[in-house]
Parts: structure tokens; C-alpha cells; sequence
């Protein structure tokens, strides 16, 4: 497996309105450029009282790209006058596979993942990134950036959609 800049494929603007199609168009992209078999994901929070905000826009909620400290600060400020009960928010990730071929011979799948939780009033935990520091997973007592790497990736958005779409890659992988 190799990332789309180590077989020059083109970096892919996120113009889509879902995680599906954002996933969808990266892997579309490299599909075409390389005429490989190609996967990829978008990932975001979605807060129940935000209707599902920031959602695609997580990784720019505050204006700038990838200022994690900048989103979650501003994600908490929108969220302090909101109860516990109220708190309730998920990581979501589609992960997409496009494999090129010439009319029907092409073939495109979306899967997807969730890890529910609560947000929590403060940061808590040094690992992971993003939003890690206020999601405490369903059944957990502890934050995201709490949790091991691996305990981390055992109960993942991202893991559970990856292995959601493994099925796919394979017959994918198998009709080369």
C-alpha cells in the first residue's frame, strides 16, 4: 500500500457536503491518476445540538485549518451553557474505495464508522489529536486522548469503517 503523494496524485479539494462524498472524491482522484485501486476517508465530529456540527468542517471549525486548540476551545465555548444530558456527539468517518475501469468495470463503495460518546466541559488526556481531549466514549470513563493508541484504534470511527469496507477492498484487490 502507498499514499497518493508517493504515486503523484493530485491533492484532492474537499468540496463535498458529506463525509461520503469527500472520501469519495479523494479516492476518485487517485483511482483516476493512477489507475490503481485506491481507498480513503473524511472524518470528522458531529455534535447532536449542533445538528451535527462541525461535522466536515471539524478540522476548521475556528477559521483555520488543523488549529486544534483554536476548534476545541471554540467548540466548548459554543457548548457551555448546554447540559450534560446534552452532550452527546460521535466521530464519523466514510471510508471510500474507487476502482477504476472503463464503464462498468468501475466501482465505488462507501462504508462507514462512528464512536459515540459525551463531550466532556474541559480537555482531558495528552494523547491523540483534535477533539480527542473532550469525547469520553460510550461505557468509558476515560477521554480519547486517555486512552492507549491501541485502545484507541481497537473502537475507532475510522477502524470501524475500515473494516466495514474490507470486504470490498479484497474482491477489489481479487478482480486485478
Amino acid at each position: 500500500m502507498v499514499d497518493a503523494a508517493a504515486v503523484g496524485a493530485p491533492d484532492v479539494v474537499e468540496t463535498g457536503v458529506t463525509f461520503a462524498e469527500n472520501a469519495l472524491l479523494k479516492a476518485r482522484a487517485v483511482a483516476e491518476a493512477t489507475g490503481l485501486v485506491a481507498i480513503a476517508d473524511d472524518s470528522g465530529l458531529a455534535v447532536d445540538v449542533l445538528g451535527g456540527a462541525p461535522g466536515i468542517f471539524s478540522a476548521r471549525w475556528s477559521g483555520r485549518h488543523g488549529d486544534d486548540a483554536a476548534n476545541l476551545k471554540l467548540l466548548l465555548d459554543q457548548l457551555s451553557d448546554v447540559p450534560d444530558g446534552h452532550r452527546g456527539a460521535a466521530f464519523v468517518c466514510a471510508a471510500a474505495l474507487a476502482v477504476p475501469g472503463p464503464g462498468a468495470g468501475s466501482r465505488e463503495v462507501v462504508e462507514y464508522g462512528q464512536l459515540e460518546g459525551t463531550l466532556l466541559r474541559e480537555p482531558r488526556g495528552n494523547g491523540g489529536f483534535g477533539y480527542d481531549p473532550v469525547l469520553q466514549p460510550a461505557g468509558e470513563d476515560r477521554s480519547c486522548a486517555e486512552l492507549s493508541p491501541e485502545e484507541k484504534n481497537a473502537i475507532s470511527h475510522r477502524a470501524k469503517a475500515f473494516r466495514a469496507l474490507l470486504p470490498a477492498i479484497v474482491g477489489a484487490l481479487a478482480r486485478q
